[in-house]
């Protein structure tokens, strides 16, 4: 690793490479050499804590090398087939994963990523219900294809709307409550009356599903109060509409579950997942279908597809990433570190840093709303956008080793599912140090 290759690698990048979500002449992408577990390294030799999980997806760290020598055992035997032929590897991936959802789950619908994830469930429920509109939260991440785009809630949606029949509606989130809620009681409450009173007005006889990320990610890591997920439920039974529980982000073992809707009572139709069930080592994505559903098309053409459906390569990293987290206790680790080190730690830290105004997570998943003061709450980036004092905030982050994820005012903290206590109580250090040296 030398600053030469550094060099050469940024100049090819900014010769040949087009950036998501990014003017291109205004990015500096930082040249990565090497990662292993909670770290990675630029070609000058510095040394990251990754707390961001890259796009909160390396759930087992980097590198991990039982799961890196079943990508290369499965290139061995069988390294690509097309989707109509069955494969032991895509047998495995989904009965596990079938398994580890629970209740009334049957099939798995593999894709390549999260956003055609999203897709096809919503294809899947417009077809079973014979009803056309998705209802999704204003705060809300869903991916950048054609409906999960509309679904989405954030900026990122309003130069792309082009699919038709989305409908946004208010989610909970007591800091900045839209319902002008005292406590969680309410808070919940409200949201959900919010909920009921747009379905009655939308119509639900024109109402396949209900889009909701579990704990919403990107949004800020807004845990639901207490019984919401359960009154969706309730709701969607009632008017006969479907749930689709978005777990892209917050599923195996992100939120200290293997999905994240597992921390209460309610059980969606349909679970998106992907990112975390291969740890990004090969992309997979998929929906994971209820009985009842999966049924419907048993004597009806799915109309829908992918040329990399399952792929042997990505399966066989499914099933070694889930394997590999049962047999070292990711799961539990992730909730512990979580419960014990992050949540305190952070705690801690808003009695010396005036600037950290809310702070929301569990596991291995959390969200921190940065403020100008704490009394008007007012933001230290507004809405859809970022600020210079944010901007300082992560790269003094970058410059103290730590990689955090970033999005509009908050700093998001999401070590690996695997992450060690000496690692996690590191990270603060370097958060709070961060803060101090930009005079926060």
């Amino acid at each position: 690793m030398s600053s030469e290759d550094s060099k050469k690698v940024f100049e090819a990048d900014r010769k040949y490479v087009f950036h998501s979500w990014s003017a291109q002449g205004q990015i500096t992408p930082l040249p990565v050499a090497s990662s292993s577990g909670s770290y990675f390294w630029d070609h000058d030799g510095n040394k990251y804590l990754d707390f961001s999980g890259q796009l909160v997806f390396t759930n087992i760290g980097h590198q991990h090398p039982k799961v890196i020598e079943a990508i290369k055992k499965q290139a061995d035997v069988l390294a690509t087939i097309a989707p109509q032929h069955a494969n032991n590897a895509r047998n495995e991936a989904a009965q596990r994963i079938v398994e580890l959802a629970g209740g009334d789950f049957a099939k798995v619908f593999f894709t390549n990523a999260g956003a055609d994830g999203i897709e096809n469930a919503i294809r899947l429920s417009r077809l079973h219900t014979g009803k056309h509109k998705i209802l999704s939260t204003y705060r809300s991440y869903h991916g950048n294809t054609g409906a999960a785009i509309n679904a989405t809630g954030d900026p990122r949606r309003l130069p792309n709307e082009f699919s038709h029949g989305h409908v946004h509606f208010w989610g909970p989130y007591l800091y900045r409550t839209s319902f002008w809620a005292n406590n969680e009681a309410e808070e919940c409450a409200r949201a959900l009356e919010h909920l009921e009173q747009t379905i009655i007005f939308e119509g639900p006889k024109t109402i396949a599903a209900i889009l909701i990320e579990s704990i919403p990610g990107t949004a800020g890591v807004l845990v639901p109060p207490k019984g919401y997920l359960e009154g969706i439920r309730a709701l969607c039974d009632k008017y006969e509409i479907l749930w689709i529980a978005d777990e892209v982000m917050a599923g195996f073992g992100r939120a200290g579950k293997w999905f994240a809707f597992q921390h209460t009572n309610a059980k969606p139709d349909l679970i998106v997942f992907a990112k975390g069930v291969t740890s990004g080592y090969v992309p997979l994505g998929g929906v994971v279908i209820s009985k009842q559903i999966a049924e419907t098309f048993n004597d009806r053409v799915f109309p829908g597809g992918l040329t990399y459906s399952g792929h042997p390569l990505a399966c066989a990293t499914a099933v070694a990433t889930i394997d590999v987290m049962k047999e070292e206790g990711m799961i539990e680790n992730a909730a512990k570190i979580g419960a014990e080190v992050i949540g305190p730690g952070l705690a801690e830290l808003a009695k010396k840093h005036q600037v950290i105004g809310d702070i929301r997570g569990m596991g291995v998943f959390w969200g921190i709303d940065m403020v100008v003061d704490r009394a008007t709450r007012e933001p230290l980036a507004a809405y859809g956008g970022s600020s210079p004092k944010m901007n300082e905030i992560v790269a003094s982050c970058r410059k103290n080793g730590l990689m955090p994820f970033n999005n509009f005012n908050r700093i998001h903290l999401n070590p690996p599912c695997n992450v060690t206590v000496e690692e996690a109580k590191l990270g603060l250090e370097l958060f709070s140090k961060s803060l101090t040296d930009v005079g926060l």
